[in-house]
């Protein structure tokens, strides 16, 4: 009978053993999932807040913004539930100025500014952080789109925008390499960069062939070549010229100089 109780408590002690570890390995689980996707929402907000860091060097419509003020709400709501008592004051003050920036962005009139007199940065440094945040702008848009959260017509509008100054940077920057390239001398290269702008142009003017900027910069790109290739004549070394055999006939029998 006592080897019996003994046995019994034995297996109790081995289920409650195991009970407990099966208890601990969830909870790890869990933290382990909250570590995990706490990361991810964080990165979504410095992701976030990058961009709209650097929105003020393009002109961005109140509809872009709105999709990041949005898109930061939505990280900051997931972040302060999976953040630790000592990090949910933080996000739930970001959280509140958020709300108040949204309130404010949707009770005033919508602004789409022009994009017509979008001038690219001078600082190579610049035109990459452009670069890349259109990249990330349109990547983001595309993401917020497919969750359902941007109208289609708000998703087509904005997009377009962005793949019309993704263009002018692009064509933008070929020219201006084209110009230095030609400063040094470089005539191969320059002309090189302004032909692949000139193609780049025409391809996109055989679908919008009523935009002012693809015309405008047709004929800045025609003249920059023109001027290039003037340029490059001039620098050519002259061809040397042919000597008469009859002149140096005339050199040999002259009479010799007394000095």
């Amino acid at each position: 009978m006592t080897f019996t109780l003994v046995l019994i408590l034995i297996g109790a002690l081995l289920l409650l053993v195991i009970g407990i570890n099966v208890i601990q390995q969830q909870k790890e689980r869990a933290e382990a999932e909250r570590r995990v996707e706490f990361a991810r929402q964080r990165a979504i907000l410095d992701e976030t807040e990058t961009v709209l860091s650097n929105t003020g060097m393009i002109p961005c419509s109140t509809h872009i913004i709105l999709v990041l003020y949005r898109r930061v709400q939505d990280a900051l709501e997931l972040a302060t539930t999976l953040s630790t008592s000592q990090q949910q004051a933080d996000f739930q003050r970001r959280l509140a100025d958020i709300k108040n920036q949204i309130d404010s962005l949707q009770s005033s009139p919508p602004q789409v500014p022009a994009i017509e007199n979008f001038r690219l940065p001078d600082n190579d440094k610049q035109i990459l952080v452009l670069v890349q945040t259109l990249k990330k702008l349109k990547a983001i848009l595309r993401a917020e789109h497919n969750k359902g959260r941007v109208d289609p017509a708000v998703f087509g509008q904005e997009e377009n925008r962005i793949d019309s100054l993704q263009l002018r940077i692009n064509v933008d920057s070929m020219l201006s390499r084209a110009r230095a390239a030609s400063f040094m001398k470089q005539y191969g290269s320059s002309k090189q960069m302004v032909t692949k702008a000139l193609a780049t142009l025409h391809a996109i003017k055989a679908q919008t062939p009523n935009d002012p900027f693809i015309a405008r910069k047709v004929d800045e790109a025609k003249m920059l070549l023109d001027e290039i290739m003037g340029a490059q004549k001039l620098s050519a070394p002259s061809a040397p010229k042919p000597k008469n055999e009859e002149d140096d006939i005339d050199m040999l029998f002259q009479p010799k100089k007394k000095w």
